[in-house]
């Protein structure tokens, strides 16, 4: 029996969600422990700040001129650290995905402003807090059934059909995901391993992808 449309979204929008939690997951294992507090800063120029000793230095690498990106302590800076944007997505899913159906999505004890806060934690902790969010949003994606699609939920009390509450969702979570593939970029450099088709290797992922198709 063919799936239905409700269990073809279902299915693939689990799948989407995952896609990102993995480029997340590929980027985490490149980094070392206090890689997840930096936090990138654009200077006007390496030459603006070199008489200034407490701005932030630009990293071997980095290109000089009007766009020069440095690695600097939280406080020289409003841009958030990977810590923060993994302690934001936690406070988000936990609010958003628990008791998806019977409750307002924005619950009544999250603290958002203090999710952007630098928190005073690990790696472990932060990996912890990351896992505890996803969690919470795949086993509620998993629960769901093709006739909850077109309940009604409410996100700060705003009326929602639960297809669009997930598509905001979905479109919420990859825009932090992507902030956090960016400073592991930034941070590991030349070191970086690529997530995604290295330059100058399309052509042939693309014949490996042909080939792998026609063999089925």
């Amino acid at each position: 029996m063919s799936a239905t449309l409700g269990q073809a979204y279902l299915e693939s929008v689990i799948k989407r969600f995952m896609t990102y939690k993995v480029l997340g997951d590929m980027t985490f294992s490149q980094l070392e422990e206090g890689d997840f507090h930096f936090v990138p800063v654009i200077l006007p120029s390496s030459s603006a700040v070199s008489s200034d000793s407490t701005a932030p230095s630009v990293p071997a690498g980095a290109n000089d001129g009007p766009a020069a990106i440095a690695i600097a302590n939280a406080s020289l800076s409003s841009s958030n650290s990977i810590a923060v944007i993994i302690r934001h997505l936690n406070g988000n899913m936990l609010s958003r995905w628990t008791n998806f159906l019977t409750e307002d999505g924005e619950k009544t004890d999250r603290n958002r402003d203090e999710e952007f806060s630098e928190p005073g934690a690990g790696k472990d902790q932060l990996l912890a807090l990351w896992e505890k969010g996803w969690s919470c949003l795949l086993d509620t994606l998993r629960s769901l059934k093709e006739e909850d699609l077109l309940k009604t939920i409410t996100i700060r009390h705003e009326p929602l059909l639960a297809i669009d509450a997930i598509n905001r969702q979905l479109a919420h979570y990859p825009h932090h995901v992507g902030q956090i593939v960016y400073i592991g970029k930034m941070i590991r450099g030349a070191a970086w391993q690529s997530l995604s088709i290295s330059k100058g290797a399309s052509e042939a992922f693309n014949q490996f992808m042909q080939d792998k198709h026609a063999r089925r």
